[in-house]
């Protein structure tokens, strides 16, 4: 998991092939005017906006997930978040049938060993051994999520 802010974004561009194009598209677009919805900003690179409002962590750990194919880098757009977070290898107890190959989630039954904070023109990236709850917080939460191929 890496945590800092989107003027940052430069400094891992080394870390994956569409880091530059996932982090070039942050910095260059106006994300508050994005509206809700998925969408692909190249090949392996797709996201998804949400605006909702923020939830409970009891609600939050009901999806407490992590992705096999795919990293997140996700990004507060508007209001103030918090992400409950666990290393996968502590997350023994899957939740359901397990793995979700179609949408790539495995969700778990445990509980975070932290939680952050997330505000405007941060971004978290969550790695395959990163199982995260976010959404955690009052107000409105305006995000955005992108997927980065693996």
């Amino acid at each position: 998991m890496i945590l800092d802010t989107l003027e940052n974004g430069n400094k891992y561009f080394s870390l994956h092939p569409n880091f530059k194009v996932a982090f070039d598209y942050l910095t260059s677009t106006d994300l508050k005017a994005l509206e809700v919805g998925k969408f692909e900003i190249a090949p392996g690179v797709k996201a998804i906006v949400s605006d909702s409002e923020g939830k409970t962590a009891e609600v939050a750990l009901q999806k407490f997930e992590c992705h096999n194919k795919n990293i997140d880098i996700q990004v507060c757009i508007q209001g103030s978040e918090t992400i409950g977070w666990k290393p996968r290898q502590d997350c023994t107890n899957a939740k359901g049938e397990g793995y979700n190959e179609e949408k790539d989630v495995t969700f778990f039954d445990h509980t975070p060993d932290m939680y952050f904070g997330v505000k405007d023109g941060q971004f978290v990236i969550f790695y395959p051994e990163d199982v995260h709850a976010p959404m955690i917080g009052q107000g409105l939460i305006k995000k955005l999520v992108v997927k980065v191929t693996i």
